[in-house]
């Protein structure tokens, strides 16, 4: 694994230096470029550090922020990462940054692809900070190692693609491999023991399509970070 594992007491000690790095990060970015981009990733790991990174000092009005991915349900619904993202992130000095959300009208995910990838094409690039999160089958994004779509999402040159995984509910909309790796800086952002023994097992190993995560941990092409505490 050429990704650097950086380990933490506990998650709050991970997500205050780990917050304020971001931070720092973007402002850098807003510095240099008079803009900066952040990608998120979904689901309950990131809501904390979402917390403390909102209060940060920064210029927020020049920072643009999209997911990785979402799930395809309405923002009503409890499984919408965007629906988190609005109550956890885009709040407090944070709520005037300029966030892009891959939801449409469209019913189904898969006719909705254009339509999103054109959502983000002012974006700049390559992404300043990308935030990843990991499942327990190895997966990151929404590019599982059992959907039908996983060698798309490894190999092809576009930004977006819809993902229906047969192990996890819901049509999803990723970003792909190529479109991550066009970022400054790649994170790993873990908590709990499970995530550090998911870990270690895929670090043993080199098979994308078995652990997606893989693509991310093994290259060399962007820094990346693994911010890991086992206990909460």
């Amino acid at each position: 694994m050429k990704a650097k594992i950086r380990k933490f007491e506990n998650s709050t000690s991970l997500n205050e230096e780990f917050s304020q790095e971001i931070a720092d990060k973007l402002q850098a970015g807003i510095n240099e470029n008079g803009s900066a981009t952040l990608l998120v990733s979904g689901g309950n790991t990131p809501k904390p550090m979402f917390l403390m990174l909102s209060n940060k000092d920064i210029e927020w009005n020049k920072v643009n922020i999209a997911l990785v991915d979402d799930r395809w349900v309405e923002l009503s619904d409890p499984a919408s990462n965007e629906a988190m993202v609005n109550s956890a992130l885009l709040i407090n000095k944070a709520s005037v940054a300029n966030f892009v959300g891959m939801k449409t009208e469209h019913k189904d995910a898969f006719e909705a692809q254009a339509a999103v990838s054109a959502k983000f094409d002012t974006f700049k690039r390559p992404f300043d900070v990308v935030i990843l999160g990991m499942g327990e089958d190895g997966h990151t994004a929404s590019i599982f190692p059992c959907c039908a779509q996983l060698d798309e999402a490894l190999t092809t040159s576009k930004d977006i693609m819809a993902t229906e995984p047969t192990t996890a509910p819901h049509q999803r909309m990723t970003f792909t491999k190529s479109a991550l790796l066009n970022s400054k800086q790649l994170y790993l952002h873990l908590v709990g023991e499970s995530k550090e023994t998911v870990l270690l097992d895929v670090a043993a190993g080199s098979d994308e399509k078995q652990a997606p995560i893989r693509a991310f941990l093994n290259q060399s092409v962007v820094p990346m970070s693994v911010m890991l505490a086992t206990t909460k």
